[in-house]
């Protein structure tokens, strides 16, 4: 699957593993409206946690029942995006599985940030009904915004077409995200994102239908997804609420509860400061 596997600028290594948990028993998902979504994961919301092997990745715990008034809260700095589309498919509209190629979105981004450069490419597999450009249009303006990652100072995200990428991210079918974190131990279970090794593996169920918080803004929940996936392969853990009323990490597992926290999908805000909370093992 991995075209290209340039080494990780050293700053950008993880200084430990990264967790992934065990494999687990598939349960029932999407149960009407109160569906069971989940932000990149894996496991169950008890599950216990294990290192992957000497190739990294990372995949989240699978989400909590969503309970009434749960998520409720204002967005930190608004992400500027669209509401839900009235045509959104529904979970019986996306197909389980692909034939694992993928189409790159063509043409190069502007250079955006300071410090090392990371070179990206954008994937969609091959057979779905989504635009390879417009995809790219999208993940360029996330890594590209002032509230991203590139705030940090040393981070820069240059989209490439051709020749080496850091990292790729990739928008598949369940079945297809299945196969490809499983390569690395971890379970996305058909519902689920992950980064493992270069690959930021995006889940089609969860580009199209978001989860129960994000409902009714798609495009904010895109932001987070490639947000916490890309934040994952910069090397962040995962971190818990700061405190109720405060917007929540990109790096909370938002999923499993926002704890008292407000929805939120910037690493930084509008005043570039860091976005953050305890650390969680």
């Amino acid at each position: 699957m991995i075209a290209y596997k340039a080494p990780l600028p050293p700053d950008r290594r993880r200084s430990a593993p990264a967790h992934a948990s065990r494999r687990q028993r598939k349960g029932p998902l999407w149960a009407g409206a109160a569906a069971l979504v989940l932000l990149g994961g894996v496991g169950a919301a008890a599950a216990d946690w294990r290192s992957p092997d000497a190739s990294g990745g990372h995949a989240d715990a699978r989400p909590e029942p969503t309970r009434p008034g749960h998520g409720s809260g204002r967005h930190s700095q608004p992400p500027s995006p669209s509401p839900r589309p009235s045509g959104t498919p529904s979970e019986s509209d996306i197909p389980v599985t692909g034939p694992g190629t993928f189409t790159v979105a063509a043409g190069e981004s502007n250079r955006v940030g300071t410090g090392t450069t990371l070179r990206y490419r954008v994937e969609v597999e091959d057979g779905l009904d989504l635009s390879a450009t417009d995809i790219a249009r999208q993940v360029d303006g996330i890594l590209a915004d002032r509230r991203g990652w590139t705030a940090d100072g040393r981070s820069a995200f240059q989209r490439v077409s051709s020749g080496p990428a850091d990292f790729v991210v990739k928008v598949a079918t369940p079945g297809t995200v299945d196969r490809v974190c499983g390569q690395y131990g971890l379970d996305t279970g058909g519902e689920v994102n992950c980064n493992v090794a270069q690959n930021v593996m995006v889940n089609l169920r969860r580009w199209l239908l978001a989860t129960p918080v994000y409902a009714d803004d798609v495009t904010a929940y895109r932001a987070l997804i490639v947000n916490h996936e890309v934040g994952h392969f910069l090397g962040h853990g995962h971190v818990g609420c700061p405190g109720p009323g405060q917007p929540a990490p990109v790096m909370m597992q938002q999923i499993k509860g926002m704890h008292g926290c407000a929805p939120n999908v910037w690493p930084y805000d509008g005043q570039g400061r860091y976005v953050t909370g305890p650390p969680v093992a």
